[in-house]
């Protein structure tokens, strides 16, 4: 099988983190044997034109037998150029956005396959509508954690690498401070209170990332929401401590573990959670299993399957169980099923 994925969210000097997630996902599906071709291009209005006469460009100079695209901009594009079939992941702001937002559901119409990165983004939030859910045509498709490069390090090590105070008691917020969704605002209120020195996201290397999830005590997740919400179980494949808002995966994901904390946002509980953590010289969770049943390799399996089905069975989709699930019959380990199901 020969696919053409689609992205227009690729790193810059500024942002090296930025679509990683995508790119975990295509080596896995090569590693499982697809043949599988990248076109990335910069997000930005003057980009969109250029990029679908590329990607017609590449459709007529080769033959795929299916396009996939993330983010609803980069569909379009995809759709505009002739793809077909195509298969659409949505991750979250291309649902929310109050414009975007409404093309993404437009472009739902027009494709073989509207995946969500989440259940939640087929549903209402915030009295914004979800993605529709056209029987038969939908399926939950996360990118998963790369669990080759996140993994349990040596705390004071990863400190020493990155040129950290050996005796500084850190907390570490994953995402870009500027980005307001992420409520950087909140995290910075947690380490004030709990007399933490507060390392932040960004700019962050993707290889250097698990370095600075191990060298802090708890990885903050303040978001008002995530489409899936990747840095909680990287964090957890690295047996870090995570507090979490209830959004994307967290309530799945930290339910019932120890030493981390799922909880809508309120200062004072989730100060003295993370005094807790800061208090002890090296706190660990046992977060690592439950990263594993959502890893990048598993979840490149089930977009593998999604990927059959779309070729296979002429439009009948063995994918969603009920209209109102939004969800697909692929084993995922008892997470994954939880979670995508």
């Amino acid at each position: 099988m020969r696919v053409l994925v689609v992205m227009n969210f690729g790193a810059d000097p500024a942002t090296p983190q930025r679509g990683r997630w995508v790119i975990d996902q295509v080596d896995a599906l090569r590693e499982g044997g697809l043949e599988v071709d990248l076109f990335s291009f910069r997000p930005g209005k003057d980009q969109y034109l250029p990029a679908t006469r590329k990607i017609r460009q590449i459709l007529k100079r080769s033959h795929y037998d299916l396009v996939h695209a993330h983010y609803g901009l980069a569909g379009w594009c995809a759709q505009l150029a002739g793809a077909d079939p195509l298969v659409v992941t949505f991750h979250g702001t291309d649902v929310r956005h109050r414009v975007v937002g409404r093309m993404s559901r437009a472009l739902t119409r027009k494709i073989a396959l509207v995946a969500g990165a989440s259940k939640a983004l087929f549903e209402e939030e915030a009295g914004r509508p979800g993605l529709p859910l056209p029987e038969g045509r939908s399926a939950v498709l996360p990118c998963g954690a790369d669990l080759a490069r996140f993994a349990p390090l040596d705390r004071g090590d990863a400190k020493r690498e990155l040129g950290l105070d050996s005796g500084v008691r850190y907390l570490f917020f994953p995402a870009d401070p500027e980005r307001a969704e992420k409520r950087f605002d909140r995290a910075r209120e947690v380490a004030e209170r709990s007399g933490a020195k507060l390392l932040t996201g960004g700019g962050i290397e993707p290889e250097k990332m698990p370095l600075w999830m191990n060298a802090a005590h708890a990885v903050l997740v303040t978001s008002e929401y995530e489409g899936f919400g990747l840095a909680c179980l990287e964090a957890l494949a690295c047996d870090v401590p995570v507090l979490s808002t209830p959004v994307g995966i967290a309530p799945h994901a930290l339910r019932g573990l120890e030493r981390s904390l799922c909880l809508d946002f309120d200062p004072e509980a989730w100060s003295d959670f993370a005094s807790s953590l800061l208090s002890q010289p090296d706190p660990r969770t046992e977060g690592r299993p439950r990263a594993e049943a959502l890893s990048a390799r598993r979840m490149a399996d089930r977009v593998a399957l999604a990927y059959r089905d779309v070729l296979f069975e002429g439009g009948e989709l063995a994918l969603s169980n009920s209209a109102n699930s939004g969800g697909a019959r692929v084993s995922g380990g008892d997470l994954g099923n939880d979670w995508v199901n």
